[in-house]
């Protein structure tokens, strides 16, 4: 394997660094165990201040957001990444200004998602995320793009979900009352016809562990992000579409009606 050559990961993160740090170290743990010996990922990063884009958020001003995103993705494109990964689902709200700016590829999230959930057989399912990635279309109609019929909980249920993002997640606390939370929301996804369950924020897979047994299969963005963008770096261009070795990182269905205690 000494002679392999990976190509240069960008990630545009810092939103939160909490999940950033997780892609950084599924990546090279990914590269580690596929190619053995000292190998890890070849990788370039911009991390921004959450707290900017976070404002951006909360005052509707996407296109700011979109700018600066895009300067950064155009600078980890004059450093060398051959390809870029945007490591938050809600900021895919302005994938096109990123893409827009650059001329190599963003490894958008929302198809290497749905095309876990294909490849398991889902074709009608739930998603948890921040209330802009819920109750916005940018990413419910990329997944619905490739067939998917997507269901979201109901309002009370988002602010539930979006309020632990934001005041927990992110700022590194786990707690378990959220995470019984979280996982009601699930079952409430489940009891309207939910096959599966995304795990639409890259910050969820902290409260919620892929690894564990649920009612249906979840889907944990992060790692399947991480999985496919090191699939691309092993593959090159021709792997950029590809979920390679993403359906083994959802969650195994289970066949006990609730989910198994942690």
């Amino acid at each position: 394997m000494s002679g392999t050559t990976l190509q240069r990961i960008g990630l545009l993160g810092g939103m939160s660094w909490e999940s950033t740090a997780e892609y950084y170290r599924l990546m090279n743990e990914a590269v580690k165990e596929r190619l053995g010996g000292l190998h890890s990922a070849r990788i370039l990063m911009s991390s921004v201040d959450f707290a900017e884009v976070e404002k951006m958020q909360v005052e509707d001003r996407w296109d700011d957001a979109g700018r600066l995103l895009a300067a950064e993705a155009a600078a980890l494109e004059r450093a060398g990444a051959d390809f870029l990964v945007l490591c938050t689902n809600t900021m895919h709200k302005v994938a096109d200004a990123i893409e827009s700016a650059v001329g190599i590829p963003l490894l958008h999230l929302g198809d290497t998602t749905a095309r876990a959930v294909l490849d398991a057989g889902v074709r009608r399912v739930g998603l948890l995320g921040t209330a802009f990635t819920m109750s916005q279309h940018f990413y419910r109609d990329r997944l619905a793009g490739h067939g998917l019929e997507v269901l979201v909980p109901d309002q009370d249920d988002q602010e539930t979900v979006h309020r632990v993002i934001y005041d927990e997640l992110v700022l590194g606390v786990v707690r378990e009352e959220s995470r019984a939370a979280y996982l009601a929301v699930v079952d409430r996804l489940v009891g309207q016809g939910a096959e599966g369950v995304i795990l639409g924020c890259t910050e969820i897979e902290l409260l919620l562990d892929p690894d564990e047994t649920y009612r249906v299969p979840v889907f944990p963005t992060t790692r399947l992000h991480a999985l496919a963008a090191v699939d691309r770096a092993l593959s090159g261009p021709s792997a950029a579409s590809g979920p390679g070795a993403a359906p083994s990182g959802t969650g195994r269905p289970a066949p006990a009606a609730g989910p198994a205690p942690s």
